[in-house]
């Protein structure tokens, strides 16, 4: 039987390569050849403030020297926590430089969990907005020794700045949003990096092999674990990315970066892709539709990575106020399915392409995607990357492959792929094959090459004998008149686990009832597949990035459950 790699290279567009270089160095060197060649041109738009790539190696290199008189060695992990900004992109190009490693935290993520992932890398030293500041202990008695505060406006244009400074209750309102007070004893990054002379040149690099980020996932299983990902897992990626879109022009393209850096999906494209590119990328410290659009009609964005419900806001926006997204040629969405709609109403809006990205944390992150032609498949992962080996394993044994035209779980090798979680052995032996494949734990099914998603194995539902795959069963219900958004979770009993279908209705809509959901699904999906009860929500929990927690609306529906019982 053919692997899903060989049928796929038969669909690959003309001028994508079956396989790519994969990078041995530091990525420190991907900044340092843009700022060569383009010394002049913008790396970064931020509210209008532009920082070309000659500044921003001279204040990356000026970083470097900050961390290294705090202590800071190759490969020492140092926490950085912060949303998308000037001083993100510096503070991990300054760790690359070192050979250290950019240890990422969600800055809105509980201090609990960031205690947790503190633990398991090991930090002293952090970069940390302000804001995000109360959630890390340091000093005497903690883990974390030295602590570098960000002030996110610092870089906005002084003009921004003076009406943030205003005493009127919008400024105040922003203000807050972005700033806070600082603790005794941080530093001001800020002040630091501009005092700062360059690092010396004879500081050694990274190499391939060093670890460059640690990133923090629920893994195959839900459990947290840390991923570690080496310079060449994440330079591979990019290579495999921008091999995938090779008509993008180095020096002549704009991103949005909406995505979070801390995020691998935004790490890779907009911290290491769009830099090679010698890109200009547009920042915004989180999604804003309206600033998104102000900031496409000043500066024509060519290229958009995002989720979902960014490409609909967006494509809506754009079409309420007038705005022109035609210089948008190419879009990937990640993280979740793309709707069918919202594809359509995006290629209608810009007359470019969209297709899927498939990947996770554990490949840095992308191994899929359609191709950019119109044998594109909106609803598939797409077709494996170029230096991808990708299969299906049997549900009970991975070892082997399922019959042809049966659900597998996803298996995948490749440079992009990491070696295994961080202190975690008994997970890392479970995370592979016998013959290196890395188990994705999700569920999917080859259609000649092109990979289409079943499921989560970690949340197929077993029911009556049966698996069901949620998202299967949210399509069927998502289309139902009436119906806003759908999760669908299954919740234990005493015979195994009850197919729960949560919705958040329509505002015209005043009732659905759980037989009209049952008859609607029931033209798409199998009988034993049907929700067996209904729960009307008035919204459903999203991740940073856009993907439904289906684990905390199983929990919020448990908890329902038990008060009223």
């Amino acid at each position: 039987m053919a692997t899903v790699t060989e049928l796929a290279r038969a669909h690959y567009e003309k001028g994508v390569p079956y396989e790519i270089s994969v990078p041995d160095t530091s990525l420190y060197n991907v900044l340092a050849e843009a700022a060569e060649f383009y010394p002049d041109r913008p790396a970064i738009s931020y509210f209008g403030e532009e920082i070309t790539y000659g500044q921003l190696k001279d204040a990356v290199d000026r970083a470097a020297a900050v961390l290294q008189l705090a202590g800071v060695r190759r490969g020492d992990a140092v926490a950085v926590s912060m949303p998308n900004c000037p001083q993100h992109v510096v503070t991990f190009y300054a760790l690359m430089r070192l050979g250290a490693i950019a240890a990422e935290h969600n800055p809105l993520a509980p201090k609990s969990e960031i205690e947790n992932q503190l633990e398991r890398h090991k930090a002293k030293v952090a970069v940390v907005w302000e804001k995000a500041l109360p959630k890390f202990d340091f000093g005497a008695g903690h883990q974390l020794q030295t602590v570098f505060t960000v002030d996110i406006t610092y870089h906005m244009p002084a003009s921004k700045k003076m009406m943030l400074a205003l005493p009127i209750a919008p400024a105040k309102k922003t203000r807050s949003q972005m700033r806070a007070e600082t603790a005794a004893g941080t530093l001001s990054w800020d002040k630091r990096v501009k005092n700062a002379q360059p690092v010396d040149p004879s500081v050694p690099h990274a190499t391939g092999d060093d670890i460059a980020v640690i990133l923090h996932t629920g893994g195959t299983n839900g459990v947290p674990k840390s991923v570690p990902l080496t310079h060449r897992n994440i330079g591979a990626n990019a290579n495999q990315n921008l091999a995938w879109v090779y008509r993008l022009h180095e020096g002549a393209e704009r991103f949005f970066s909406l995505l979070p850096y801390f995020h691998s999906f935004g790490l890779t494209f907009f911290l290491v892709c769009a830099v090679k590119l010698a890109a200009n990328q547009v920042i915004l410290p989180k999604f804003d539709v309206d600033l998104s659009l102000e900031a496409q009609k000043k500066a024509g964005i060519t290229f958009f990575v995002g989720v979902p419900p960014m490409f609909e806001r967006i494509a809506r926006g754009a079409k309420e106020k007038g705005v022109d997204l035609s210089s948008i040629r190419y879009a990937i969405s990640g993280a979740m399915p793309l709707p069918q709609k919202t594809a359509e109403m995006w290629e209608e809006a810009t007359g470019g392409y969209i297709i899927e990205g498939y990947g996770m944390t554990e490949t840095a992150p992308t191994m899929c995607g359609s191709p950019m032609t119109p044998e594109r498949r909106h609803g598939a992962l797409g077709l494996p990357f170029p230096s991808t080996q990708m299969r299906l394993g049997d549900l009970e044994n991975p070892n082997i492959e399922p019959p042809e035209g049966e659900p597998g779980e996803i298996l995948v090798k490749g440079p992009q792929v990491f070696s295994g979680y961080l202190d975690a052995p008994e997970d890392n032996a479970d995370a592979f094959t016998e013959d290196g494949y890395f188990r994705t734990g999700d569920i999917g099914v080859c259609d000649d090459g092109f990979v289409y998603l079943s499921d989560r194995r970690k949340e197929l539902i077993l029911s009556g004998g049966f698996n069901v795959y949620p998202s299967q069963v949210e399509e069927a219900i998502r289309t139902m008149p009436g119906v806003k958004d759908v999760a669908v979770v299954g919740i234990p009993t005493d015979n195994g686990e009850e197919v729960t279908a949560a919705l958040v209705l329509d505002e015209n809509t005043e009732r659905l009832t759980l037989e009209d959901v049952r008859a609607w699904a029931e033209k798409k999906i199998s009988h034993y597949a049907l929700p067996r009860s209904l729960a009307i929500v008035s919204e459903l929990p999203y991740s940073q990035i856009g993907k439904i927690m289906r684990r905390v609306v199983r929990e919020n529906l448990q908890k329902d459950r038990r008060k009223k019982n």
